[in-house]
This record gives structure tokens, C-alpha cells and sequence, in this order.
């Protein structure tokens, strides 16, 4: 795998990750009891970011780090990712 590929497939490991990581315990205003004058009740009290994109760098290094040796090993080749997620033939 080339350097750019391995790049761009962490980058979109990661970026799903983070979607996925971001309602983690998540309170928001109206539950804590502390609404913010101007601000919506239902945004987070505390969104604890850096905590959530360490959780993202963490689990989405695993991820791909299981990808990766999947792909080295044969077991997932590109084509079988493209007959899984392909276009579909008619």
C-alpha cells in the first residue's frame, strides 16, 4: 500500500471514528442544570473535545492497524472490498 493510500484510508478510519465518539457521554445544559443565557438547552455543558479526539486517534489506530494486517495477509483484497462495496451490476 502506498503511502498516500495508507493516509487517506487512516484519515477516513478516523473521521468515521470521530462521528461515532462524539455523543460519549455527552450531558447537555438542560439536564446539568446550568443553561448558558443565549445558548441552546440541549448543548453539551462540557464537550470534553480533546478527550474525544484522543478516544478517536486511539480507536481509529486500532481499526486501521487490524485493517492493515488484514490487507498484508491476503485475507482482504481490494477487489473483494469492491465486489462488497462496488457499484452494482445489472
Amino acid at each position: 500500500m502506498q503511502v498516500g493510500t495508507a493516509l487517506a484510508t487512516y484519515f477516513l478510519i478516523w473521521w468515521v471514528t470521530l462521528f461515532a465518539v462524539l455523543p460519549w457521554g455527552v450531558r447537555n445544559q438542560e439536564e446539568s442544570g446550568e443553561v448558558v443565557s443565549g445558548t441552546d438547552p440541549g448543548a453539551p455543558a462540557v464537550p470534553r473535545l480533546w478527550r474525544k479526539l484522543l478516544w478517536t486517534t486511539l480507536l481509529s489506530g486500532v481499526v486501521y492497524g487490524i485493517l492493515a494486517v488484514l490487507y498484508r495477509s491476503g485475507v482482504l483484497s481490494f477487489d473483494l472490498v469492491l465486489r462488497i462495496f462496488g457499484p452494482l451490476k445489472q
